[in-house]
């Protein structure tokens, strides 16, 4: 059973929790539509972390802020691990390394070959464009697409406790995370926390094709002197290859994108891959080659014997849940069978069997793990890599809770996810499996 400190601390959370939805679903209709319009991605009381440009953090990862939308409040929250600044060595084919420690395992730690800085950085890593030249030199990392949870009213790319899961995942799988700061209910309602999830994705896509465009235009010989040079620059940016996002353009690898999605922020990632799959060719060079559904929260018409036997469960109990789907549907489209809310009503389009590989990760003590095991063994049935990863005495949002995102059960969770992920992100194929 979860501990006294951790039930303790459930009622408190939702007696916050049940205070701000109640206070949201009274105040609704004085929003302004403006205010509807442009959306809101955090709430005043949740504590946030700054973005942070180094690699001077404890545990070497980079981040930035984007603003990606400018009609609304959609941003992207970048994670660099300090692994992309282990550059290849020109004359060969491994990497350049500094041996100057030993890891826990006895063998050798690499130190990264620190990038050239001018005196304007400041520490910050400020990446650099892909040009001809670099972009032989540049490490390529998979891209995890990340969606926060929060019960679609509350929550933040931003928020310390996405920020630090974010991190972990980042430096643990080795890879670049995307954290989505999408719009909230009741100020956006559905669809555009999804729509915003499949704006992302395209980004993705533009930025890379900004890059290749940069890259074979404005990244060949510099012969024909400085009027020749000038002519080139107006034609890439003419191409709007000055807007490339340069930790994306010199260190991404969108052929191998994961989505990773918390509670709702499931919802958001199933959604988003459903739509890759309908788009196939026209998403490339993005390829969604895997997701990972976190204690998702579905939801249907017919309950589930945890929804019953499990309805007061802690944290985001039955009741709050309902409360939050009555803030993110409309009102005329409000229903438990929403596409939104059951992954698996009838007719729901594409066929299951061409979703991406999907890794299911549910808690003991979740009301709603029961319809998050049917969704995987439904995708099983047609032959979709779907395993469950389910954790004893534990409850919805164990690994992500900013109580509970230190706990060992949190980091062995990143590191079972970890595990998984490696078989579809991994360029040597698929050596690791369950």
């Amino acid at each position: 059973m979860p501990s006294v400190a951790v039930k303790l601390y459930s009622v408190y959370f939702k007696l916050i929790l049940k205070h701000k939805l109640q206070t949201q679903i009274h105040s609704k209709t004085s929003s302004s539509a403006a205010d509807a319009a442009f959306g809101v991605t955090s709430r005043p009381d949740e504590p946030s972390a700054s973005a942070n440009p180094s690699f001077s953090s404890s545990d070497g990862v980079a981040t930035k802020d984007i603003h990606i939308d400018p009609l609304t409040s959609l941003s992207v929250r970048i994670f660099l691990p300090d692994s992309v600044l282990l550059l290849l060595n020109p004359s060969s084919s491994s990497p350049s390394l500094r041996r100057s420690s030993f890891n826990g395992n006895g063998g050798p730690h690499p130190t990264p070959v620190q990038p050239r800085r001018s005196s304007c950085d400041a520490g910050a890593y400020r990446g650099y464009h892909p040009d001809a030249a670099s972009a032989r030199s540049a490490r390529k990392l998979p891209i995890i697409l990340q969606f926060h949870g929060g019960a679609f009213v509350s929550g933040s790319n931003a928020s310390s406790a996405n920020d630090l899961f974010c991190r972990r995942i980042a430096k643990v799988m080795d890879v670049i995370v995307v954290a989505v700061g999408y719009r909230l209910a009741p100020e956006s309602r559905y669809p555009a926390a999804f729509e915003d999830g499949l704006k992302v994705l395209n980004w993705l896509g533009k930025q890379a094709n900004l890059a290749e465009c940069r890259k074979s235009i404005g990244g060949g010989a510099a012969g024909g002197g400085e009027r020749k040079g000038e002519a080139r620059r107006r034609v890439v940016d003419a191409f709007g290859a000055a807007s490339v996002e340069p930790w994306l353009a010199a260190h991404g690898d969108p052929s191998r994108c994961v989505l990773l999605g918390v509670s709702c922020g499931a919802n958001i990632a199933d959604y988003v891959a459903r739509k890759a799959v309908e788009a196939g060719k026209l998403v490339e060079p993005v390829k969604v080659v895997a997701q990972v559904l976190m204690y998702p929260f579905f939801i249907g018409s017919i309950p589930t014997h945890s929804e019953l036997k499990l309805a007061n469960s802690y944290f985001y109990d039955k009741a709050m849940c309902m409360l939050a789907w009555r803030l993110f549907l409309p009102e005329d489209e409000f229903s438990l069978d929403h596409p939104a809310a059951n992954p698996l009503i009838p007719g729901r389009a594409p066929p299951l069997k061409c979703m991406p590989p999907t890794l299911t990760v549910v808690a003991e003590h979740d009301w709603m793990r029961d319809r998050a095991i049917a969704y995987s063994e439904e995708l099983r049935k047609v032959n979709v890599d779907a395993p469950v990863l389910e954790y004893k005495d534990t409850v919805h949002d164990f690994a992500t809770l900013d109580m509970l995102i230190r706990t060992p059960q949190a980091q062995a969770c990143a590191e079972d996810i970890a595990i998984w992920i490696k078989k579809y992100i991994s360029l040597r194929g698929h050596e690791f499996s369950y």
